[in-house]
């Protein structure tokens, strides 16, 4: 799906499947660039469902559609804009509620263990590869996720 940067793009978002990336929140993918390293999707956040520690090796920018998602910069309702800096390191991203967030990172998230060891890294590859997967219909792949 890496995209062309000098073509005019337009998606009609409701007609892309959703994957799931970490166990109760999926994605729409609407964006990435090999060259850049950015990418753009849409997160359905279930009910108690967080993003584990992560941090941005790229700046990244959401705007939540509906719901709530609360994290160290405090709670984000739905119409907030929100920027996150190269490097700011998250340790639990949380939605109490059902939340829609529209998210673009210009980088990899990488996912944090014992020691602050990478377990997994979020980027543009990486969505693709889970998009792929889940449009052949190749649920052990997502699973792995």
């Amino acid at each position: 799906m890496s995209e062309n940067l000098t073509d005019e793009m337009l998606r009609e978002t409701a007609a892309l499947p959703w994957h799931a990336v970490v166990p109760g929140i999926d994605f729409r993918l609407l964006f990435t660039s090999a060259e850049t390293g950015r990418w753009t999707v849409m997160f359905r956040c279930q009910p108690g469902s967080f993003f584990p520690r992560h941090r941005h090796f790229g700046a990244g920018e959401y705007y939540v559609l509906k719901g709530r998602m609360e994290y160290r910069m405090g709670r984000a309702l739905a119409g907030t804009w929100g920027y996150e800096p190269l490097g700011a390191i998250h340790d639990h991203t949380a939605f109490p509620e059902y939340t829609e967030l529209l998210f673009t990172n210009h980088g990899p998230v990488a996912f944090l263990g014992e020691n602050d060891a990478v377990t997994a890294m979020l980027d543009h590859s990486y969505l693709e590869g889970l998009a792929a997967a889940g449009a052949a219909g190749n649920t052990e792949a997502r699973d792995a996720a």
